[in-house]
C-alpha cells in the first residue's frame, strides 16, 4: 500500500509532528485573513518551495497533487465564470498555498506521528466526556494513509477503461471507485471491530 509520507532528513522531516500541525493550521487561518495578491503569491511560492525541498525527484512530488490541482483548476473556474476574476485568483492563491503546505507537512509526517498527534490534542475533549480521542486520531491517520489508495484505485480503473476500449471519463471511473472504496472501508472497520480497537 503506498503512502504519501517521504523518508528524509530535511529540517521539516525533523520538527515535531505537533509544531507540524499547529503551524498547518495557522497558515491556514492567516491565508483567509488576506486577499493582497502581494502577500498570497509569495506564500504560494514559499510553500512549494518547502514542499519540493522534502528530497523528492519533481515528476513523483508533482503526481500526487494534480487530482487536487485539477479540482482547484475547476473551482478557480467556476468563480470567474460566477464571480469576478479576482475571486477566481485569490480563490485559486489560497486553496493552491494550503495544498501545498498540506503536501509538505503530510509527506514530512508519519501516519503514526499524525495519529498520536491528533489523539493527544483530543485528549482533553476526552476528559470532558465528549469524544474518544483515540478514535479521532485513528480516524484521521486512516484518511491520510488511504488518500494515495484511493488515487491509486483511480488511476488503476481509467486504464482498466482504456484497455477495454473506453474514453476514460469521471462520470463512468467515479461509480466503481466509490464503491470499491466503501467495500474497503467496511473490511477496515470490521477489522477494528474483530481487534477490539475502536473505543478502546
Amino acid at each position: 500500500m503506498r503512502s504519501l509520507h517521504v523518508a528524509g532528513e530535511s529540517p521539516l522531516h525533523r520538527l515535531p509532528a505537533t509544531a507540524k500541525i499547529a503551524g498547518l493550521a495557522l497558515a491556514a487561518v492567516l491565508i483567509f485573513l488576506t486577499r493582497d495578491p502581494r502577500f498570497l503569491v509569495p506564500a504560494l511560492i514559499l510553500s512549494s518551495g518547502l514542499y519540493f525541498s522534502l528530497g523528492q525527484p519533481i515528476p513523483a512530488a508533482i503526481r500526487p497533487l494534480r487530482p487536487v490541482l485539477a479540482t482547484i483548476l475547476l473551482v478557480g473556474l467556476f468563480h470567474l465564470l460566477l464571480t469576478s476574476a479576482e475571486e477566481a485568483m485569490v480563490t485559486t492563491l489560497r486553496l493552491s498555498t494550503l495544498m501545498m503546505l498540506g503536501a509538505a507537512v503530510t509527506a514530512s509526517t508519519t501516519v503514526s506521528a499524525f495519529i498520536d498527534t491528533i489523539t493527544r490534542t483530543a485528549a482533553p475533549l476526552e476528559r470532558l466526556g465528549l469524544v474518544k480521542a483515540a478514535d479521532i486520531g485513528l480516524s484521521v491517520g486512516l484518511v491520510v494513509r488511504f488518500v494515495p489508495e484511493i488515487l491509486t484505485r483511480y488511476e488503476a480503473i481509467r486504464e482498466a477503461h482504456r484497455a477495454r476500449g473506453i474514453r476514460p471519463k469521471v462520470t463512468t471511473i467515479l461509480g466503481p471507485l466509490i464503491i470499491s472504496t466503501l467495500k474497503d472501508a467496511d473490511n477496515i472497520a470490521a477489522a477494528i471491530d474483530a481487534r477490539g480497537i475502536r473505543g478502546q
